[in-house]
């Protein structure tokens, strides 16, 4: 045994090591309940995001076992979370009640994005079997689209619910480029943005320009469509585009409204007061996690993660939990805003 003044020295030494031991994400498990207020990782970049921040709200990692998160989703009316890991083919859910975490479909046909429509429907975006889909309220699955003028749609990638009801996808591809997240096929299509009527069946391009439309997102009046393109190579703008939406119908006016820089966005949410919160990745530390940009296209606020985030979504009883799909794990982060209403 240690003499007394050794002992309580050692303990010190203990202490100080403990206390000065950088924080790393590697330790969360450990370290779960321990979080230092405000947290470090929730910056403002400009006073505007101050607003939005809770003082005692830290980011908290709520499961890790993905191979590549998507398309979070929130069910209020059950208080779950849905978000897709598209290389194990199934879509997960997350319970608040309990935070426990269960398969709710598997295989998901390598479901990436996924909503509700204003029924409450699930809506995803398979991109094995290269279709979009609406689950029922029974559980049965219809088939919205797979086809346009006749030739398979590329892969659906993210979709929206506008107010009126249409469907607005993307339609990059990414799930034909490799077994990984689907299945490689031929190209049959442009890498189309497109509007579809459930009534009818009816679906339309909306726009036909952006390399490889990714994430899309209404403003809270629905006047404007944002939409990322994850397309450019290096050394390009990696850009989030806005558009004016005509008549809930159409796209008119497209113009770039936030240049990633050195990494990229993928999806993208608006909260009430208009400002886009964009997932963010391939920047490395300091970069990938959440961007927050205003209406006015500047930077306002990040949140970093440890790893690249490619979804988000705003869920909770009052839409003031920020839900974050990255890379093998989900995320979540109570903020001092809600999401804008969705269908």
């Amino acid at each position: 045994m240690l003499p007394r003044r050794k002992f309580v020295g050692a303990a010190a030494t203990a202490a100080a090591s403990v206390a000065l031991k950088p924080w790393s994400w590697a330790r969360a498990s450990e370290d779960a309940a321990i979080a230092r207020y405000p947290d470090a990782n929730v910056q403002s970049v400009d006073p505007r995001f101050d607003r939005y921040k809770q003082g005692t709200a830290a980011i908290e990692r709520l499961y890790t076992g993905c191979r590549w998160a998507e398309g979070p989703v929130w069910f209020g009316d059950g208080q779950y979370l849905l978000w897709s890991d598209i290389p194990n083919n199934r879509i997960l859910r997350w319970t608040e009640e309990t935070g426990k975490v269960s398969a709710f479909r598997q295989p998901s046909n390598c479901t990436n994005g996924n909503t509700r429509d204003k029924q409450g429907r699930l809506i995803s975006c398979e991109q094995d079997s290269r279709r979009v889909t609406r689950t029922e309220l029974d559980g049965t699955i219809t088939v919205l689209i797979d086809r346009f003028q006749g030739k398979h749609l590329n892969a659906p990638n993210d979709v929206i619910v506008h107010s009126s009801g249409s469907i607005w996808f993307t339609d990059p591809g990414y799930g034909i480029m490799s077994n990984y997240e689907g299945h490689v096929a031929e190209f049959e299509l442009p890498t189309n943005v497109y509007r579809l009527d459930p009534a009818t069946g009816e679906a339309t391009v909306v726009t036909a320009e952006l390399i490889k439309p990714n994430g899309l997102a209404f403003s809270p009046d629905e006047k404007k469509l944002y939409i990322v393109d994850t397309g450019p190579p290096a050394g390009k703008p990696h850009p989030i585009y806005v558009y004016d939406v005509v008549d809930g119908k159409r796209l008119a006016n497209g113009r770039l409204f936030y240049d990633m820089g050195v990494g990229s966005s993928d999806g993208i949410r608006c909260d009430v007061d208009g400002n886009v919160w964009s997932a963010a990745g391939w920047g490395g530390p300091g970069y990938d996690g959440v961007q927050v940009i205003a209406p006015d296209g500047k930077l306002i606020g990040k949140i970093l993660l440890p790893e690249t985030c490619a979804n988000l979504c705003f869920g909770g009883v009052k839409r003031n939990r920020l839900f974050m799909a990255a890379s093998q794990s989900l995320y979540s982060l109570y903020v001092n805003t809600q999401g804008a209403q969705t269908p």
